[in-house]
């Protein structure tokens, strides 16, 4: 027999999104729930926890800012945090806040449906259902994993593993012969890490990466008390940066094609050896926006590919040949200079792609490669997967992911709402922003989605609803915005280019995080994108 409870509201997912909609809606008086498939909070940083799994956000600025409390409670120990200091954070804020007694675990939902004869949404898991006025999946873009289609690899005798599903209990590595498919952050990252351990590592690469240099210093005691007495700056200045990451100024606010090649390549020299990551980036001014300036910076990095690569077969297979930013970008230490280690090579799938997965390991149009354990770092569905696994039915049944056509047909109003699917709120995931640090992004949209439900139930409304015109004007401004993009221009998870038979599509919202915010304020700001009820129904 299935127990059916009664909420107000149902969150799905304890990432950024999921906890501070659950915190805002207890603090509203709503009847609230968050439900979690995992064992803890943590969202992606739950899930991932391969070796080397780090943020390449600044800890700074990879917080929570709604509360100064909150935020000078936690102290970062470095520069770029690793997964399980992030996992403590946010450990951290759901206990400080006392959200545990509102959040479920183990708890995967299995489908929901609108049920228009009662205005609410009918939410199933594996022994129970929920009825709740209101819907939260803040599912995300990066909850569907993704393994590459190889025939046979169900016949690999040896272990398997997936970046996003590893083992909570330690992997033994050691002398281990170790296969890493994808070469995204997660794979950069994992090589690394099970180079100092592995036997050998094989890297099967389908597409090179511009990896940034970087370096993560531990904070010190004054850098520490200095981010804590910035905090009342802190929203202000993270709102006013492109990216949400003030640590990444305009060095030079003019074109990169103004400079002479010589004074070029030397700033370029310049930031190379200070190793900062992302603000290679932000050199100049137009590096994300023209291609002929971009193409200075990717001319560098290839230069300085080949410097560090001692065996020159290796270098060419490592150059990138498209326009840094059109992918995600990857920062790392000393990536190139694990290619040297005599325990580490490399595979150029484009030239000698897999044949088959066989009894002891995978096979290329070259040789058979034996291992003891292959790890999967191919990335995921993104955005797409999380919807088709999630099983939403609105009005008259009609599935989200068949509304969508599987990303063919794919439509919101500002990412979060869709016609036809009352009083749902999707956190996360597609039409949100694809290049702006997470957390001020879930700040700005759970912020607003809550003053949205405010107005509303204030003025005795109950149900609300994107309109098509309203899903029409959003999903055109993210479709011109992203053909402008660099986005357009390069196959990446971006746009659905890492799987194959995918739709391609642009995603998310391609523009910086100053547009973002000038267009959700034109957005919603009058509420003139919804349709509203008054009509409630007694239970």
């Amino acid at each position: 027999m299935v127990n059916t409870l009664e909420l107000d509201a149902v969150v799905v997912g304890a990432g950024f999104y999921g906890i501070y909609m659950t915190h805002l809606l207890r603090e509203g008086g709503y009847s609230v729930c968050l439900y979690e498939a995992g064992e803890e909070v943590g969202g992606t940083w739950y899930w991932n926890r391969y070796p080397g799994a780090r943020c390449d956000t600044p800890s700074e600025f990879y917080s929570y800012t709604f509360s100064e409390e909150l935020y000078k409670g936690w102290i970062w120990s470095s520069f770029y945090p690793e997964q399980s200091e992030i996992l403590d954070y946010m450990k951290y804020v759901v206990d400080k806040l006392d959200l545990r007694r509102d959040i479920q675990f183990n708890s995967r939902v299995k489908s929901a449906e609108y049920d228009e004869s009662i205005n609410r949404w009918r939410i199933h898991l594996n022994e129970s259902a929920i009825l709740a006025k209101y819907y939260f999946p803040a599912i995300g873009g990066l909850s569907t994993i993704h393994t590459p289609n190889i025939k046979g690899l169900e016949n690999f005798v040896g272990e398997k593993y997936h970046t996003s599903r590893w083992p909570h209990e330690k992997v033994d590595l050691k002398g281990k012969r170790i296969g890493v498919i994808g070469t995204g952050s997660s794979g950069v990252q994992s090589i690394i890490e099970t180079a100092n351990e592995a036997a050998h590592v094989t890297v099967f690469q389908r597409t090179a990466q511009y990896v940034l240099p970087v370096k993560n210093p531990l904070l010190t005691e004054k850098e520490i008390k200095e981010i804590k007495d910035n905090f009342s700056s802190l929203r202000k200045r993270v709102r006013a940066h492109p990216t949400g990451m003030p640590s990444f100024p305009i060095l030079r606010n003019y074109s990169a094609l103004d400079d002479t090649p010589e004074e070029r390549n030397r700033f370029y020299e310049q930031l190379w050896e200070e190793a900062n990551g992302f603000q290679f980036l932000f050199a100049y001014n137009d590096l994300m926006l023209n291609e002929k300036a971009n193409n200075t910076l990717t001319e560098f990095l290839r230069k300085k590919i080949r410097e560090i690569v001692n065996d020159p077969e290796t270098a060419d297979n490592l150059l990138p040949n498209y326009l840094i930013g059109g992918k995600r970008p990857v920062v790392a230490i000393d990536y190139f200079e694990t290619y040297n280690r005599d325990n580490v090579s490399l595979v150029n799938l484009k030239k000698t792609p897999f044949i088959e997965g066989t009894e002891r390991g995978l096979r290329t149009t070259e040789k058979e490669h034996e291992l003891d354990i292959i790890i999967f770092a191919s990335g995921f569905d993104v955005g797409i997967g999380p919807i088709r696994d999630a099983n939403i039915r609105g009005r008259n049944g009609l599935l989200l992911n068949e509304k969508w056509e599987n990303g063919a047909n794919l439509k919101t109003f500002v990412g979060a709402c869709n016609h036809g699917f009352p009083n749902m709120f999707l956190l996360g995931g597609c039409h949100y922003p694809l290049g702006v640090n997470v957390p001020p992004i879930a700040e700005l949209m759970v912020k607003r989605i809550y003053d949205c439900l405010t107005y509303f139930k204030e003025k005795g409304v109950n149900v609300i609803e994107a309109t098509t015109v309203a899903e029409e004007s959003w999903t055109n401004l993210i479709n011109e915005i992203g053909e402008m993009s660099f986005y357009s221009k390069v196959d990446s998870w971006f746009n659905g280019a890492n799987i194959e038979g995918k739709p391609r599509t642009i995603l998310g919202y391609a523009g910086d995080f100053l547009m973002y915010q000038e267009q959700i304020s034109k957005a919603m700001d009058e509420y003139n994108g919804f349709t509203a009820s008054s009509r409630e129904i007694d239970m």
